[in-house]
């Protein structure tokens, strides 16, 4: 299996770089100055799990299409660089290629399926919270990297994804071939938004926000009204996720904040409309009241303008 992945930031570079660490066939689609680091000093990964150097192979996205086609790519851009990142992966898209996106929420399926056609796009989610460091390296924190894809018809596709499985087994990263893909985008949808759009709305950690008078009755709120849209979507978020969500976002103490505030209060892009405003959207679509995602989306946008307006 040859294997393109898109970047070699916090977490392309973390899942791609343990797949090249175990010796898979793996391509990184990198700009000019990402590749003078790797050729310089390799792909650097700090982990829990066991640090490592990966010298790895490398193209720039005007010579990709001389090593096309690839029978995987991994897209793990952010949402806001989804165009631009589709435009520098087509040339890689072969008729018998596959896409993995493990972004970020639900609304860059539309358009993955308009350029590359939904039977070349799988479903996709990770959890893992990592960065790239001064230097280049992957900062991988805490102890969660996982990955779960799985075909969001239901129907096998050549066993494509048995593959891929067999790919992560030995890179020997936590993954699960799911047979309701669907389902478990909706369940970590639900749990990101409401995550992202309280910790940004109080500026604060989880813990900070349950310690308030009202701050727990709030995030649950915002949860409930989440959880009450991927019902009306048909994908209700099962019992077990739904458990483990209120438990990570009303855990006394918890650091635990979004990486989109972290992206906030840095004075850096964030994926509001992808996350946040596309839950509000399809509550509205489907009737569903949702005042707090409402106050949460336009304190969003008002950074948003501000970092426009500032420059």
């Amino acid at each position: 299996m040859r294997i393109l992945v898109l970047g070699a930031g916090g977490t392309g570079g973390y899942f791609g770089g343990r797949l090249a660490q175990a010796g898979l066939d793996v391509t990184f689609l990198v700009r000019p100055e990402r590749a003078r680091v790797l050729d310089a000093k390799g792909l650097v990964i700090v982990s829990p799990f066991g640090n490592a150097t990966v010298w790895v192979k490398h193209v720039l996205a005007d010579t990709v299409a001389s090593q096309a086609p690839f029978d995987l790519v991994l897209l793990s851009s952010k949402a806001y660089d989804l165009h631009s990142a589709i435009e520098a992966i087509d040339p890689a898209v072969g008729e018998q290629s596959t896409v993995l996106p493990i972004l970020n929420g639900l609304a860059h399926y539309p358009v993955l399926d308009n350029r590359f056609g939904p039977d070349r796009v799988l479903g996709g989610l990770c959890v893992i919270s990592a960065a790239k460091g001064p230097d280049g390296e992957i900062i991988h924190f805490g102890n969660g990297a996982s990955i779960t894809f799985g075909e969001r018809d239901g129907q096998e596709h050549a066993g494509r994804c048995a593959a891929i499985a067999n790919a992560f087994a030995a890179a020997k990263v936590d993954h699960t071939h799911s047979s309701d893909i669907l389902r478990d985008l909706w369940a970590k949808f639900a749990f990101l938004a409401t995550l992202a759009g309280s910790t940004c709305l109080f500026r604060a950690s989880v813990g900070d926000i349950v310690a308030t008078n009202d701050g727990r009755h709030l995030v649950e709120r915002m949860y409930e009204e989440c959880l009450a849209v991927a019902r009306a979507s048909g994908h209700a978020v099962p019992d077990n996720a739904r458990s483990f969500a209120w438990k990570t976002l009303t855990q006394e103490g918890s650091p635990l904040t979004a990486s989109m505030l972290r992206d906030l209060e840095s004075g850096q892009r964030i994926e509001a409309d992808h996350i946040v405003g596309d839950m509000l959207r399809r509550a509205r679509d489907a009737g569903v009241a949702a005042p707090l995602l409402e106050v949460a989306y336009a304190h969003l946008q008002a950074y948003e303008i501000r970092q426009k307006r500032e420059g």
